[in-house]
């Protein structure tokens, strides 16, 4: 690549990233993706990671989403990520909690197991690369929570997983509810289900996560290696969706039942002017 096409490439970059950030500050759909369409993991992580630069707000944790096959190959990942902000972090009480819905953008809910870290993982393990084992021992806790999968633009899913990731992975906050008891003992058993307005919509749990929400966090360290960051002590790490992805509008009413473990009740509202 010459010095004026790497030049031409950062400032779409900057471009798409400042057009979503606007539009989430804004609370304003994008009818059409803004900009040029990536078609590779580096460049939608070279517009999410400009987009967290410009975004007013601290990283506090950072989701994961699956890519199924046969995208996972053409891609040369099963997952991607994207950040949560601090000010996207709600503790769920026993109301349903408010979350903004974009009218117009793309809105949905998802039941997931969501890791806390108790300290900064730092050495890199024998072998060269994370993987499940070796992460167990930096999670303090296990919770249950609910993503709340939000973006400006409606077609964010519908583009495969670079237009995904590009638009902070498709994420627009993590509401938080209680730790599971004994979780080293029964991470694999855990199970729950989705409703929307008392309508099932999906049931699963841990075991829907491929490789389990510590192959999640394996994923997440050997890809944050690779993009210059890293996961401190007391983020949050959301680990996929356990049930689905489900989509509503504001006004309906969402419960992710974890069984003994808890439920979490939400409900979009619509969104309106400033975002962050």
């Amino acid at each position: 690549m010459t010095a004026a096409s790497a030049a031409s490439v950062q400032t779409a970059t900057a471009m798409v990233a400042a057009r979503f950030v606007e539009a989430r500050l804004a609370s304003r759909a994008l009818p059409d993706y803004p900009g040029p369409v990536p078609t590779d993991m580096a460049t939608a992580y070279a517009i999410q990671d400009a987009a967290i630069a410009a975004w007013p707000d601290d990283v506090v944790g950072w989701k994961l989403g699956r890519i199924a096959p046969p995208l996972d190959v053409r891609f040369g990942a099963g997952r991607l990520a994207g950040p949560i902000f601090g000010r996207n972090v709600w503790q769920a009480g026993p109301e349903p909690t408010p979350f903004s819905a974009i009218v117009g953008g793309f809105t949905a809910v998802e039941a997931e197991y969501v890791l806390k870290l108790g300290e900064s993982p730092k050495v890199r393990p024998a072998g060269g690369s994370w993987n499940a084992t070796s992460v167990s021992p930096y999670v303090e806790a296990v919770h249950i929570g609910v993503e709340i999968a939000g973006s400006p633009f409606p077609g964010i899913n519908d583009h495969g997983p670079a237009v995904t990731a590009s638009d902070f992975g498709n994420n627009a906050g993590l509401i938080l509810g209680p730790a599971v008891p004994d979780w080293r003992d029964r991470l694999s058993d855990l199970t729950c289900r989705m409703e929307i307005d008392g309508g099932e919509v999906g049931t699963g749990g841990a075991r829907s996560i491929p490789g389990g929400p510590l192959d999640s966090l394996a994923f997440l360290l050997n890809l944050l290696e690779t993009l210059g960051r890293r996961i401190e002590a007391g983020q949050l790490i959301s680990s996929g969706a356990a049930t689905g992805v489900h989509r509503l509008t504001a006004g309906q009413i969402a419960v992710a039942d974890f069984g003994d473990d808890g439920q979490i009740a939400c409900v979009a509202v619509p969104a309106v002017g400033d975002a962050a």
